[in-house]
């Protein structure tokens, strides 16, 4: 079932986003050669308590951390440890924050030092594909419009787009109706109506779109080690068009 919010319920939702978004902002100063995603975790947890905010992925199935941190070959859940980053890297840090019950979600792929042209044609995609998903989330569209501007700008691009992960409804609950996939046709899918909040999250791969998950379960890899970017945003669909409640 679709749960659609009231505009209360969206204002609540975005005062959640702009935490998300603040701190997201203060990630990208910290990320560089020599930190660990552990630092990184470390740093997210401590600033939205400073906020009046709690990680919600943390404990969510027993998810231990209260980010997931993704490097390189890692599509997304990567758990984040105390190995350095290094020039040449790139690294997605994926958060959901719970301000006051209403969650907010949203992810960035970012460059650490020098990274290589394929890298930087990965990340620069990737965001461009969400933002373009982004505006056909208007109201009268369909689920599927939204994935198959996705699909068609990653693929003339030379990237796969991964199937295993889509988007998803948000709320109260870190994962509602409707799901979002970031490929397939256009006109098919549920109907976009006002007051539906949904993540749109698309995740970009060098090679092949198929995915491995770790011995810990939650680690999801490139088949080829290939690279893995994401970007997401947490958007609200009103009758002005899409509002993105995670904005930078």
């Amino acid at each position: 079932m679709i749960v659609v919010k009231t505009k209360a319920e969206i204002e609540y939702m975005h005062a959640a986003g702009k935490v998300l978004a603040a701190c997201h902002r203060e990630i990208r100063n910290r990320i560089r050669p020599g930190v660990t995603t552990w630092e990184i975790d470390q740093f997210v947890e401590q600033f939205l308590k400073q906020h009046g905010a709690t990680p919600e992925q943390k404990g969510y199935h027993g998810y231990p951390y209260a980010t997931c941190a993704s490097v390189n070959d890692v599509i997304c859940h990567g758990f984040p440890n105390k190995e350095p980053l290094k020039d040449g890297d790139i690294v997605t840090i994926d958060m959901v924050v719970n301000l006051n019950g209403w969650l907010a979600d949203s992810a960035w792929s970012y460059a650490v030092g020098n990274v290589s042209e394929t890298a930087k044609k990965l990340l620069d995609t990737t965001k461009e594909a969400l933002y373009l998903g982004i505006k056909q989330a208007v109201v009268g569209n369909r689920i599927g419009d939204i994935s198959h501007a996705i699909q068609t700008f990653a693929e003339a691009n030379g990237f796969s787009v991964v199937r295993d992960f889509t988007g998803h409804g948000i709320g109260e609950e870190m994962h509602e109706d409707p799901y979002v996939p970031h490929y397939g046709p256009a006109g098919k899918g549920p109907r976009l109506k006002e007051g539906m909040v949904l993540t749109i999250e698309p995740m970009l791969n060098t090679g092949s779109y198929h995915a491995t998950i770790d011995d810990d379960g939650w680690t999801a890899r490139t088949i080829d080690g290939g690279l893995s970017a994401q970007y997401e945003h947490t958007i609200a669909i009103t009758g002005d068009g899409p509002l993105i409640l995670t904005e930078q």
